[in-house]
């Protein structure tokens, strides 16, 4: 029968905890499993972002007395961003895993593991889903809380830049014409950044207006796209140079992309959509590159059990915001 004592064991030590819960697992959301943002760990807590124009960049960190980032022109400045902190914390109770005893070939300590990778796998998700959040949200220039309206990160705001956005005008204008124009404003702000496409992840009544427009729809039900059309309602498609995707992250009913709204984002386009992550706050991370997701365990007063913490300390960010280009119905 396992007792509180087995938690001394290696195995439950942060570098163990943290491999574990960085494991493989599959991709969740959307944009996750696009690969839209690069990922990089950093050993700060800050991120310094430059500014030139309308185009952001980090600035690598540097030890001190080392030579500073090099800033050639007096129109760039440099912006500090704090990394958000995400914690998760679950508690295993002594009689949890007292009740467990060695059975055939598995042991006490693997029965206690697997009490323990249950409860950092429920956190994992949960900080995954935020992440999700979060990369919608450097994708709309607008980063905000779990109660989706304090803002932890407003690129437009805090860049002095403005938002474009275009009224695709559904049922009186044309759908293949105004995703040229919107093309046009992205190209525009992307300068000489050059990428492969565009996708644009569509609200549910925008997606509802898009397919159900009579120049979308004539064109697409003679296509060879027809039966994804008439079957699943949505299925992406390409129309008028555009990947249009139905984008479904959400909440309970709570939608990450507004219902009559989408965002039309470049692909292809080297660092466009940045995930840099911090250092947990733990005396074993100080001064090591940060890495998406953190786990420790703590042994409870009285030996009643032990509590755990989850925890992500991510910056997702667009390094040109004015190229993703808000479409409205």
């Amino acid at each position: 029968m396992a007792e509180i004592s087995i938690f001394e064991d290696e195995a439950f030590s942060v570098p163990n905890l943290v491999a574990t819960i960085n494991e493989e697992h599959p991709v969740p959301g959307q944009i996750a499993a696009m690969g839209l943002y690069n990922e990089e760990g950093s050993l700060t807590v800050t991120q310094q972002i430059e500014k030139d124009g309308d185009v952001l960049a980090l600035v690598p960190a540097a030890p001190r007395g080392a030579p500073g980032h090099v800033v050639i022109a007096s129109k760039r400045e440099l912006i500090p961003f704090n990394a958000v902190h995400l914690p998760q914390t679950f508690t295993i109770t002594a009689d949890e895993i007292q009740g467990i005893r060695a059975y055939g070939s598995r042991t006490e300590l693997q029965g206690v593991q697997d009490v323990v990778n249950a409860r950092i796998e429920k956190a994992r998700k949960q900080l995954e889903l935020t992440h999700e959040f979060q990369r919608i949200g450097g994708i709309k220039g607008l980063i905000v809380d779990a109660d989706g309206t304090t803002p932890l990160v407003n690129l437009f705001q805090r860049f002095g830049i403005t938002q474009q956005t275009l009224a695709m005008q559904f049922g009186t204008a044309d759908v293949s014409e105004k995703a040229g124009t919107a093309l046009d404003m992205q190209d525009d702000a992307l300068g000489t950044a050059t990428g492969v496409g565009a996708i644009a992840l569509c609200g549910k009544l925008f997606w509802a207006k898009l397919i159900a427009d009579k120049t979308v729809k004539d064109v697409y039900m003679q296509s060879t796209q027809a039966d994804s059309l008439l079957g699943d309602r949505r299925q992406a498609f390409t129309f008028g140079g555009v990947l249009w995707v139905r984008y479904r992250g959400k909440v309970g009913n709570k939608a990450f992309v507004a219902d009559n709204e989408a965002y039309l984002v470049p692909e292809g386009v080297e660092d466009l959509f940045k995930s840099v992550y911090a250092p947990a706050n733990y005396m074993e991370t100080v001064n090591t590159l940060g890495v998406p997701h953190y786990a420790k365990l703590e042994r409870l007063p009285f030996d009643k059990g032990v509590m755990g913490e989850a925890q992500s300390n991510p910056l997702h960010i667009c390094t040109r915001p004015r190229a993703v280009i808000k479409l409205t119905a």
